[in-house]
């Protein structure tokens, strides 16, 4: 494993109860006494954008939530070829307890932030904590219904929906956009990936990625401050652009 970058106290919560993930992990119904617990196995890890969290198939001696950034995981075939499969965003959950191993490659997209539990006292408590297994479960169930929408988006979806879908997933993980939403405010994101990672995770070439975002920018959906950073004025007409309604479902 690579070696981990500075960690930034400014980023770090103080404790549990000042976590910005808190409410979403998969310590989320913990109570206090539960939460110490935690307290005592855990640790950071800070990555800076670029670095390899793990290899696939590396030893795993560790668990985590992501605290802030966001991470990719990439799978490589033997012949070298490699495919992004997903992202880690705040409050996802890396490693599997059980599994030994890595088993895809996981790295850091933009500078990244981990809070780290040892992997044999998680197990231990998990089953000690049945609430924690439990949380566990619904995070991987809700993971496998975001996979069965995303062989729906490479199936299915346009290139124009596709870039949409993108921006909205990103969009939706950050706990204020429901608020601004709701006041009718534009919702600000910060895109985690080159064009050309967006053009290989969304099975797209780099010039029709690069066309449809120009597209989208013309047309008033988005407006682009750099090349990364994100303003939708609306973020119901995203929806539109994406084939999802106002209440995340796809539109028929």
């Amino acid at each position: 494993m690579q070696k981990t970058a500075t960690l930034d106290k400014d980023i770090i919560p103080s404790d549990c109860g000042d976590c910005p993930i808190r409410h979403r992990a998969v310590c989320a119904r913990c109570e206090s006494d539960e939460l110490h617990q935690l307290e005592e196995m855990k640790y950071y890890r800070s990555f800076e954008a670029g670095q390899t969290v793990i290899w696939s198939g590396d030893r795993m001696d560790f668990v985590a939530s992501v605290v802030t950034g966001i991470a990719t995981l990439t799978q490589t075939m033997e012949d070298g070829r490699r495919q992004i499969v997903g992202l880690l965003l705040p409050s996802d959950f890396v490693g599997r307890p059980g599994r030994d191993t890595a088993a895809y490659d996981i790295t850091a997209t933009t500078d990244l932030v981990m809070c780290c539990f040892r992997k044999k006292p998680f197990e231990e408590m998990m089953v000690s904590t049945p609430h924690i297994g439990q949380r566990l479960l619904e995070m991987t169930l809700d993971e496998l219904d975001a996979a069965r929408e995303w062989m729906l988006l490479l199936g299915r979806k346009t290139a124009r929906e596709k870039i949409a879908s993108l921006m909205a997933i990103i969009a939706r993980r950050d706990a204020t956009v429901s608020a601004r939403t709701k006041a009718g405010r534009p919702v600000q994101i910060e895109l985690p990936l080159t064009r050309e990672a967006m053009a290989e995770y969304l099975g797209l070439t780099l010039e029709t990625v690069s066309r449809q975002i120009s597209a989208l920018k013309r047309d008033g959906v988005i407006e682009m401050h750099g090349k990364r950073h994100v303003t939708i004025p609306d973020f119901d007409r995203l929806l539109e652009e994406s084939g999802d309604d106002s209440d995340g479902g796809f539109l028929v």
